[in-house]
């Protein structure tokens, strides 16, 4: 029997604020994290009922050790969701959370669900090591030139990248200090208070006479973006990965704790619940690149994207792309000529932080936020590239 394709739209979208590794969210477990922006993206729709909600798609670039035991089924039920409703966990590295807006809408485009709670949680603060608690590589990897950019960072990669698109380290740390620069302006002026469920953490210390001193401290704002961000204090950085490199601590996406969540529902399901849609889900794509250039992905995702939503360039008014690092962001911004000012208004990863697996569904949170504050923002896209050679991105149609 064939089903119709229907439209799936975004009703609500909801994150935490992004910290540092080792900074506020160092002792909050990420199924907790994800919990919260379960809860924080359900508050949004009382009326639904939530036993209706047919799965919860999460990303996670890591999942193993606290972020393992399929955290999606952990975290739903922390947030008080009934056990009858599933929870999946995925990985598509970086672009994880945005595949599981992807997901969520395919599931409700073939009629298969009425409504899916998609979202990604990454806690870098729990995972001491980039990889995660045990790198098992297959040897092979390491017999293929194009392809040992898989086993020796995505640091190199950028190096790469950098040269090959002629990007400078002056450009790098022009394009760095510009997100940070954007980044505090949004913060200034409350850009990121509708999306952004504040969240309480407690920490303990041993006091006196054996007792625990108990404090407490309300997370509100994302701790990455530097106000002091200077051209000259950025060329002081050393660069990290290659000796005579341009990619610097400062230029590179800083790694970071989040969740974030989406709800997605059919046309049908809205009026049920007396849901407002934000945006629908217009098209997605994911495309492969060489892995010892994967910064490049959103060059091959972003045209498709846009011919699975029938749109073109022109018509984005606003594009999430992930600054992994500023010298893929820059090569991407170059190479499909993308128009600046409507890259990153908020500042991006390299300010805001990059939590991995999180990051797709945060950013759509960031979107949808703008798309209510603007009314003239028809189109907007996020996009990003992958570990390991991809890139993704997934365009929303204001309604």
């Amino acid at each position: 029997m064939s089903r119709q394709i229907q439209d799936a739209y975004i009703v609500a979208a909801a994150r935490t604020p992004v910290g540092k590794k080792g900074g506020m969210f160092r002792s909050t477990r990420p199924d907790d994290l994800l919990a919260h922006a379960l809860g924080a993206v359900l508050a949004q729709v009382p009326g639904l009922d939530r036993g209706a909600i047919a799965d919860v798609i999460v990303g996670c670039a890591m999942p193993e050790a606290e972020q393992g035991m399929n955290v999606a089924r952990i975290g739903l039920l922390l947030a008080g969701l009934p056990a009858s409703v599933p929870g999946i966990t995925i990985n598509r590295f970086c672009a994880s959370g945005l595949q599981a807006v992807a997901d969520a809408a395919a599931r409700i485009r073939l009629g298969e669900a009425e409504v899916v709670i998609a979202a990604g949680t990454e806690s870098m603060s729990a995972m001491p090591q980039i990889m995660g608690n045990k790198v098992s590589l297959n040897p092979a990897i390491f017999a293929h030139d194009e392809h040992r950019a898989i086993a020796y960072g995505m640091g190199l990669t950028a190096e790469r990248v950098a040269t090959r698109w002629n990007v400078s380290r002056e450009d790098q740390d022009a394009f760095a200090v510009e997100s940070h620069r954007r980044a505090c302006a949004a913060i200034a002026a409350g850009h990121f208070r509708d999306e952004v469920a504040p969240l309480t953490v407690r920490s303990h210390t041993p006091g006196e006479s054996g007792t625990v001193r108990v404090a407490e401290r309300l997370c509100d704002t994302d701790e990455g973006p530097r106000a002091d961000s200077t051209p000259e204090g950025l060329a002081k950085l050393r660069p990290v990965f290659a000796a005579r490199g341009t990619v610097t601590a400062g230029n590179s996406s800083q790694m970071s704790d989040g969740a974030g969540a989406v709800l997605v529902m059919s046309e049908a399901a809205m009026k049920r619940y007396g849901a407002t849609p934000i945006a629908r889900f217009a098209g997605y794509a994911v495309a492969g690149v060489p892995p010892e250039v994967m910064g490049i992905g959103p060059v091959e995702a972003i045209p498709k994207a846009l011919a699975a939503a029938g749109i073109g360039l022109a018509d984005v008014g606003w594009i999430e792309l992930n600054e992994a690092f500023a010298a893929q962001a820059l090569a991407v911004v170059r190479t499909l000529e993308l128009d600046p000012a409507r890259v990153n208004p908020l500042g991006g990863a390299i300010a805001l932080g990059h939590p991995l697996g999180a990051t797709g569904a945060i950013r759509t949170a960031t979107l949808m936020s703008a798309m209510r504050r603007d009314p003239g923002l028809r189109h907007g896209m996020i996009t990003m590239c992958i570990g390991t050679g991809m890139g993704a991105a997934g365009v929303f149609e204001r309604v």
